[in-house]
């Protein structure tokens, strides 16, 4: 996966030239684009960071790249930048789900500290993600029988009700749920429900 990074988007050279060099001497990843369409066409799915997009471009709009992005299912955080006339329209954007917006002139060690904040967003995300897909490549392991004991266990009940229940004996019960904890990766019926309440499938 590429390393997490800040992608600075702008068609104003030395706007994009001075945001480069600031995050650079913070020693935050930092990679630059003249255009929405440029970095668009060049987006990997596995890309990690956030990204600063200037909301007023020429050829296309930082409002129109971010809803590119969100149509395309893209979670990178986005931090507008902008002028002092199109708060109105920055703030519209935050509540499609941007991360934030700061505008022109801005402070720089403000700035720093909100790319950080949405860089650590991101990775909390991807985290999340992949610990939630890791849940559901465990469950898929579970064979029908075994799910059904898990269910039961879940419910709180006892290895004899669940023998009842499924008209099996209670060493059958005590295999599957041994399975079940061996797939799962747990070790309690406790922490078998956290894991699940924490990543719901």
């Amino acid at each position: 996966m590429n390393e997490a990074c800040a992608h600075v988007i702008d068609d104003d050279d030395a706007i994009r030239d001075a945001l480069q060099w600031l995050l650079k001497t913070r020693k935050v990843a930092c990679q630059t684009w003249d255009g929405a369409r440029a970095f668009l066409d060049a987006l990997q799915p596995d890309w990690a960071g956030c990204i600063v997009l200037d909301i007023r471009m020429d050829a296309m709009s930082g409002l129109e790249c971010f809803d590119v992005l969100r149509a395309r299912g893209n979670t990178l955080p986005v931090i507008f930048i902008t002028g002092h006339g199109d708060v109105p329209m920055a703030v519209s954007a935050l509540k499609k789900g941007a991360f934030d917006f700061i505008e022109k002139p801005f402070n720089d060690s403000d700035l720093v500290a909100i790319v950080i904040r949405a860089m650590e967003k991101d990775a909390e995300q991807r985290l999340a993600l992949s610990q939630h897909e890791a849940v559901s490549e465990r469950l898929a392991r579970l064979t029908a029988r075994e799910r059904e004991v898990m269910e039961l266990i879940l419910a709180g009940k006892l290895n004899k009700v669940i023998a009842d229940e499924l008209n099996i004996s209670m060493r059958t019960v005590e295999a599957h749920r041994s399975k079940v904890f061996e797939k799962m990766a747990v070790r309690s019926a406790v922490e078998l429900a956290r894991l699940l309440k924490d990543n719901p499938v």
